[in-house]
């Protein structure tokens, strides 16, 4: 629909606004909105990552999504090559993930921890094209297709709606993971580390606290939900190259950003946002669906031009 007169493209835009909102039905809304939510968990689920490392260490780890590449391949050949059972690969792809993540932190992190964070943020891009072309060089630049799994990709009617039952799932494995991790930090020994650590590096290190054993667990968790999102994206976008991770990864990271790094719940309301935002901006505005990509910068730019530390972030000062 084209709306003539002034304005020329913001007339012609709002006209497919209107002409969208006029065609959808409750249907197709509530078709969107699963479509959204199922998006907005996993984001939210990769993001998480972002935030504990850098709630820990103030650094972003740029390797985050690579390793969700990583993930996806493990899950891919154990499935496909090694015959294991699905749920077996799955237990599997979250432990390898994990020694993954805490190999990348002692061999590209730790080594670097007292140097300038310029140094830090350097290795953490190196690490990050290393495993894209360790990947390419590995299982070739060849898209893959994931294994189906039959009961998670089955679709199930309700009230009309098609709902493919990873869309259900995804959901509720995000909220489970985000009460655990909380339930860790706010309420185990472990957590009471973590949150020293991020308070005040130095301070924690003279009161006792094994700094390279909480930054490794911090890695470890967050690598793990990189696994457990990787294998859910697996099955619900099958594709695998070596560069999956780049940009999920990204807007991950710009999810953790929104929210404001360094707090898991603004991690987990950041990927909702995103996930629902350009899930809806195409079925609102159809011809803008080539652009989806960066519906997540005009977000970004947008929330931090009226709150620079996120939605649920805090003023801080630079620790040196």
């Amino acid at each position: 629909m084209v709306i003539k007169g002034y304005g020329g493209g913001e007339m012609e835009l709002f006209g497919e606004f209107f002409q969208a909102m006029q065609d959808m039905t409750l249907v197709s809304f509530a078709q969107h909105m699963v479509n959204g939510i199922s998006l907005g968990s996993l984001y939210a689920l990769i993001a998480i990552g972002y935030t504990m490392v850098y709630g820990i260490l103030l650094m972003i780890n740029f390797a985050h999504g690579d390793i969700v590449m990583m993930a996806c391949y493990f899950a891919f050949f154990g499935i496909t090559v090694f015959h294991i059972p699905w749920y077996f690969t799955f237990v599997g792809v979250i432990v390898a993930t994990a020694l993954l993540g805490v190999l990348i932190e002692r061999t590209a992190y730790r080594p670097l921890r007292e140097a300038p964070k310029n140094s830090v943020l350097i290795s953490a891009i190196g690490a990050s094209f290393l495993l894209e072309n360790l990947a390419n060089y590995l299982f070739s630049g060849r898209p893959l297709r994931f294994p189906e799994i039959p009961v998670l990709t089955q679709n199930i009617a309700v009230g009309g709606v098609q709902i493919q039952s990873i869309c259900l799932v995804i959901p509720v494995i995000t909220l489970l993971s985000l009460v655990v991790l909380l339930h860790i930090v706010n309420h185990t020994k472990t957590g009471m580390a973590m949150r020293a650590v991020s308070k005040d590096y130095e301070i924690a290190r003279v009161m006792g606290i094994n700094i390279d054993r909480v930054i490794s667990t911090t890695f470890i968790i967050g690598s793990a939900l990189a696994a457990i999102g990787a294998f859910m994206w697996g099955v619900r976008y099958p594709g695998i190259t070596p560069m999956l991770g780049v940009m999920p990864g990204l807007k991950c990271f710009i999810a953790a950003v929104i929210g404001g790094i360094g707090n898991i719940k603004g991690a987990v309301i950041g990927g909702f946002i995103l996930g629902l935002g350009e899930v809806m901006i195409v079925a609102f505005f159809p011809d803008l669906s080539g652009y989806r990509d960066a519906f997540a910068f005009i977000v970004l730019i947008v929330i931090l031009f009226y709150k620079p530390t996120g939605l649920l972030g805090e003023k801080t000062t630079e620790k040196v």
